[in-house]
Formats: structure tokens, sequence, C-alpha cells
């Protein structure tokens, strides 16, 4: 399994970007995956969370209400929209799934190279 993340920069706050990881491998379409953050000096944190057939998300609740994750598993796809940004935002998200990952047993094996998101006030 390769993760690429990619949608990344500098964005003014108030903004909307949308993040978007490809996944290889034909069985994307059978996990669940996620979006962590890690802002610089601090630890990485969950940010969302999608079933493998988008009918189950799970937010952190300081994203909750403004980022919104899906996914087109046509495309090997996930999406990150991210809207109302805050300069607290800030940080290098990454992708992450597992073949291995269920909803209720979330694994993150696989991670993608992470994409800095920089929000400006």
């Amino acid at each position: 399994v390769q993760l690429q993340a990619f949608g990344g920069g500098l964005v003014q706050a108030g903004g909307s970007p949308r993040l978007a990881c490809t996944a290889s491998g034909r069985t994307f379409s059978s996990y669940t995956t996620g979006w962590f953050r890690q802002a610089t000096g601090k630890e990485r944190q969950f940010v969302a969370a999608i079933n493998w057939s988008g009918s189950s998300t799970v937010y952190a609740d300081s994203v909750k209400g403004r980022f919104t994750i899906a996914r087109d598993n046509a495309k090997n796809t996930m999406y990150l929209e991210m809207d109302s940004l805050k300069p607290e935002d800030t940080a290098v998200y990454y992708c992450a799934g597992d073949p291995r990952s269920t909803w209720s047993r979330p694994e993150y094996g696989y991670w993608g190279q992470g994409t800095l998101v920089t929000v400006s006030s």
C-alpha cells in the first residue's frame, strides 16, 4: 500500500482548501482510512477517519463542524475538505490506512508523506 497526500500550501485564515490522498492497491475500498496532523514541536494528532464505504465518519473535537472527510473508492482517493481555517490548523497533514483496518479496530500501518498546510492570519 502506498499513500500520497496532496493539496497543502499557504492559505489565509478562513480559507477552504481540500486535501486529497491517493492510494495504491485494489483493496483501498475495503478499509478504514484517516487523516492526522502534526504541528511543529507537537505530537501527531488524529483529525478524522472514514470507514470503507464512507457511511461512517469521526472527527477530532478541534475540527468538528469545520472539516469534512470523504472518499471516492472508484478513484482510490480520500479527501479532507477544510473550512474556516485558523492559524492553529497549521501543520503537516498525513493520510493513513491499512488493509487490516476496520471501523471497530482501526489500524494505520501505512502513511503518506504528508502535505504542509500553513494558515496565515
